[in-house]
């Protein structure tokens, strides 16, 4: 079992979870959700950098072979509030969490993805396992984009 990381909306980030004196294990799916959303995966040759570096961000131990991890929502950290973006958002998160149904973690996913309120978006994604086990997630992101 992995160690259970949680979202915190409030600090708009993952945190481990103490069981008494060790870390909480278990919740693997919400665990294997929350890495995969949210590092950074390396931006396309063809992305525009949001904040007007070169930097395309991704993790240094990337493995070719399996290919990258994370997703590419920081790209848009800064985009305007619209369906478009909504939309790109919505096909960050599959191309992130895809991996977990090729490796048979999950048996599918149902991926919904709105603007909350003025500055915030959200996203809920339903994991539905193999065993016919539900795992339910919702995501809250603090926006900074553009009007």
């Amino acid at each position: 079992m992995d160690t259970s990381t949680v979202w915190d909306s409030t600090a708009n980030r993952g945190d481990w979870v103490l069981d008494g004196a060790s870390l909480e294990t278990g919740n693997d799916v919400t665990t294997a959700l929350l890495i995969s959303l949210f590092t950074d995966r390396m931006a396309d040759v063809d992305d525009i950098i949001p904040d007007g570096t070169t930097d395309p961000r991704g993790w240094w131990g990337d493995d070719v072979a399996s290919g990258p991890i994370g997703s590419r929502l920081w790209l848009l950290f800064r985009e305007k509030q619209t369906k478009e973006t909504l939309q790109r958002a919505y096909d960050y998160i599959v191309e992130a969490i895809q991996w977990m149904i090729d490796d048979k973690v999950v048996a599918r996913f149902d991926i919904n993805v709105s603007w909350i309120t003025r500055g915030q978006m959200g996203a809920q994604i339903t994991a539905f396992k193999q065993d016919g086990a539900i795992v339910p997630n919702t995501f809250t992101w603090a926006w900074q984009g553009n009007d």
